[in-house]
């Protein structure tokens, strides 16, 4: 009586495995990237903020909650916070306004456009530093801005330039317009590359039925270019949080606390006044701010955002 035959064994490197091997090595560069400079920064923060981190003694002392309860005490963090707000709040609204007016003049079928389109961006490409310090400049009180004001004849009418970087009523309004012409023009691009995707038979069709310019504007292009809205939104208010370097060149937080900002408060926290722990857990506190308001954004697309169900 012959036995019967084995089965023969399947083999390991499937073409599902292999397909599956290939996709992780191709995200692997990614993954190790999100791990190196994201989750592994973010836990040693953490680690911080329950240690007081004394690099000019050279001490590093475990002092648990220490940190959160002076954060709660803190008085000069709520004027950070209300500097921080009123910065990105004029930001966002200005940058997004301006952005989306830019983009509609442009996508005009006008002459020049491309000409105005270059001018609108070019101040994206310019170094960061270098742009605020050109600005810095401008708004001295016997800068570009004053000087021109003087030129139109504006003095003679009681009109005199303010120190704009000086004032308590200016400095923020001027950091706000300095960051608005270095930042709308990546936006407007964006709103222009959505608004040449609208189909014109929609705009036509909106046109005949006795639509006007106003009820087209908010009836066909708002909805189908809310998908870009929302990722300029996203994008922008994200950069309005994590602003330094125009108030470190412009303001130094100046003048009293009216310019600083969450970040520079950080800033003067662990690299002023050596204050490493305390500086990891305001980092934690801008973390957990970017991330509440960018959830909030994405969680209510849903009521706005054409394209989602």
């Amino acid at each position: 009586m012959t036995e019967p035959p084995v089965a023969a064994r399947a083999p390991y490197w499937t073409m599902r495995r292999r397909d599956e091997l290939a996709g992780w090595l191709f995200v692997a560069p990614q993954l190790a990237g999100i791990v190196a400079f994201v989750i592994v920064p973010l836990g040693l923060v953490a680690w911080y903020s329950l240690h007081e981190w004394n690099v000019l003694a050279g001490t590093f002392d475990f002092v648990g909650g220490s940190n959160y309860r002076a954060l709660t005490d803190d008085p000069r963090l709520g004027p950070a916070l209300r500097a921080t707000g009123f910065f990105s709040l004029g930001l966002v609204v200005l940058n997004l306004s301006l952005a989306l007016f830019l983009a509609v003049l442009l996508n005009q079928k006008l002459r020049g456009t491309v000409v105005f389109r270059t001018l609108f961006f070019s101040p994206v490409v310019v170094t960061l530093v270098a742009w605020t310090i050109v600005w810095g400049f401008l708004l001295q009180d016997n800068g570009g801005i004053n000087a021109f004001i003087d030129v139109l004849g504006l003095n003679t009418l009681g009109i005199d330039g303010p120190n704009w970087l000086r004032g308590d009523a200016t400095a923020m309004i001027s950091v706000i317009i300095v960051q608005l012409f270095k930042g709308v023009g990546l936006n407007m691009v964006l709103f222009l590359a959505a608004l040449q995707g609208v189909p014109a038979e929609l705009y036509e069709a909106a046109r005949i039925d006795g639509a006007s310019a106003w009820a087209r504007f908010r009836r066909v292009t708002v909805p189908l270019i809310s998908p870009t809205i929302l990722l300029t939104s996203i994008l922008t208010v994200v950069g309005s949080l994590q602003v330094f370097a125009q108030i470190a060149v412009l303001t130094q937080g100046g003048p009293g606390t009216s310019t600083t900002v969450l970040v520079y408060y950080l800033y003067q926290q662990a690299f002023q006044f050596h204050h490493f722990g305390y500086g990891a857990t305001i980092s934690l506190l801008l973390f957990v701010i970017v991330l509440a308001l960018t959830v909030l954004q994405w969680r209510m697309r849903r009521r706005w955002v054409f394209h989602e169900s």
